[in-house]
């Protein structure tokens, strides 16, 4: 008597996308973590140019460019900064006048650092809104302590 022993057939091995996935996962946290903390004194702001709009047609009617934005850092000391210098509420007011004579319509964009209190923000508001400032934003780019 013959005893025949067959092994059983391999089975095909699948292929498991769960721990991709999960790298996956891991990196998309870890970018949106560490870009939070990027220094957006480094982000360029569109500039104004020196060329004068073309006269034809609705060419007129919209500017060539649109106008320079205007970034403020507020610290967390709740001093005002613009290009890395510290502005009181005088000099931020004269600086925004002029800029707004040049160009009425300059947006301004506040930037509230994680440290500085709401009391200084209201109080750069107040100074920008006052020195006839309409097209003003506040964007939160750190987290609270």
């Amino acid at each position: 008597m013959a005893v025949t022993l067959r092994r059983p057939a391999r089975r095909a091995t699948a292929l498991s996308v769960v721990s991709m996935i999960d790298v996956m996962m891991i990196l998309l946290f870890f970018f949106m973590i560490t870009s939070s903390y990027l220094n957006l004194d480094m982000v360029p702001a569109l500039q104004k140019s020196d060329e004068a709009p073309e006269a034809s047609g609705a060419a007129s009617a919209m500017p060539a460019t649109p106008p320079a934005t205007l970034l403020i850092r507020i610290d967390a000391k709740g001093q005002a900064q613009v290009a890395g210098q510290r502005l009181d509420a005088a000099a931020l007011s004269a600086l925004i006048k002029t800029r707004l004579a040049a160009e009425p319509l300059t947006p301004i964009l506040l930037f509230p650092s994680g440290g500085a209190d709401l009391q200084a923000l209201i109080s750069v508001m107040d100074t920008v809104t006052a020195a006839g400032a309409t097209r003003v934003k506040v964007i939160r780019i750190e987290a609270q302590p």
